[in-house]
């Protein structure tokens, strides 16, 4: 298997893009393509013991920087990184594309080179979300902030064929944001997609609010863009919050250093869970290609994990499920 990386992507490009790289080569055994600026990759990784791993690079002069508007970007910047890299992917020849950097340029390279899957209105940005009784997985986070019910229910497929496939969970429970559990409640959005849901064939069990996601209500959990950023943003922000609360709590009582090294493990373990960088990135879902987003601060093990992800969704044969759900969904629908 073949992983293409953008070695210019995360915020502290390359060190990071390039040592989680050269971690998944040796740990998963994929064969890795790196592509960024040759002058400044190639003595990052002179730092790193190569032997026994198949890691390449592909020069490439240019970068989208994070302040570029995408679009134009991609257009005018023919040899950037993330560009470059796509085509690549495009061509066939590597098998999944893995980027740190400006996801509104991942997701204009993807539309622009791969295009969508036959029958997809809209493609989505995707993560998975810590939850008390595991993972959940959520969609949109960004790339549609203005949504119709009919995108909502291609969410909820695509969303449905990662849960089962990638994440391992049989039969995942969908979920759709509303302002109330009740049937009836929530925007005009909500309420027009949830007669589509429930009649998808899905295991859609209804509305969830706010506070029932780190609950671990449903496996997928569904939403528009704008608000499912909200809720990201909203939630790394608590949980950094609550984690320097605690840390000035503890420093500011004796005893409670001690008792805090005691439960260091525990602590440790809470903080794991709670790590974005063990989830490593997710998939821009709708695009015709295995396309893995991640976070822009990630360090070495969150490139890493983005590796996984991608190596987990081709052997797994995600693209094809999504492809034949979309379609059957298309058919069933227009029979009715």
């Amino acid at each position: 298997m073949k992983i293409v990386v953008d070695a210019m992507g995360s915020d502290r490009h390359p060190q990071p893009d390039v040592e989680g790289a050269v971690q998944a080569a040796r740990e998963y055994g994929v064969e890795i393509v790196l592509v960024g600026n040759r002058d400044v990759v190639e003595p990052e990784l002179a730092k790193h013991n190569l032997s026994g791993i198949n890691v390449s690079l592909v020069h490439a002069s240019q970068i989208i920087e994070m302040k570029e508007h995408p679009a134009a970007a991609v257009k005018s910047k023919k040899d950037a990184s993330m560009v470059v890299a796509m085509q690549m992917l495009k061509r066939g020849e590597v098998d999944a594309f893995v980027s740190a950097g400006n996801s509104g340029g991942v997701l204009a390279s993807a539309l622009f080179y791969l295009g969508r899957i036959q029958g997809v209105k809209r493609p989505a940005l995707s993560s998975v979300f810590p939850t008390r009784k595991g993972p959940c997985f959520l969609l949109d986070l960004g790339a549609n902030t203005d949504c119709k019910p009919e995108y909502l229910l291609q969410f909820a497929i695509m969303g449905s064929v990662y849960a089962e496939r990638v994440l391992g969970i049989a039969n995942p429970r969908v979920a759709i944001v509303s302002n109330g559990e009740e049937e009836g409640k929530g925007n005009m959005l909500v309420q027009e997609t949830y007669p589509l849901l429930k009649a998808s064939g899905l295991n859609f069990i209804g509305n969830a609010e706010g506070k029932d996601i780190p609950a671990g209500f449903a496996d997928v959990i569904v939403t528009d863009g704008f608000t499912g950023n909200v809720i990201v943003k909203l939630t790394e922000g608590v949980a950094g919050f609550l984690l320097d609360i605690i840390k000035e709590e503890i420093k500011s009582r004796p005893l409670a250093t001690v008792g805090a090294l005691l439960a260091k493990g525990a602590f440790d373990q809470v903080k794991k869970r709670l790590d974005y960088r063990e989830y490593g990135g997710g998939p821009l879902l709708g695009v015709d290609g295995i396309v893995i987003v991640a976070h822009g601060r990630s360090d070495s093990l969150a490139i890493k994990n983005a590796i996984r992800v991608a190596k987990q969704a081709v052997e797994r044969g995600m693209l094809h499920a999504i492809r034949n759900d979309i379609a059957q969904s298309l058919s069933r629908f227009a029979e009715e």
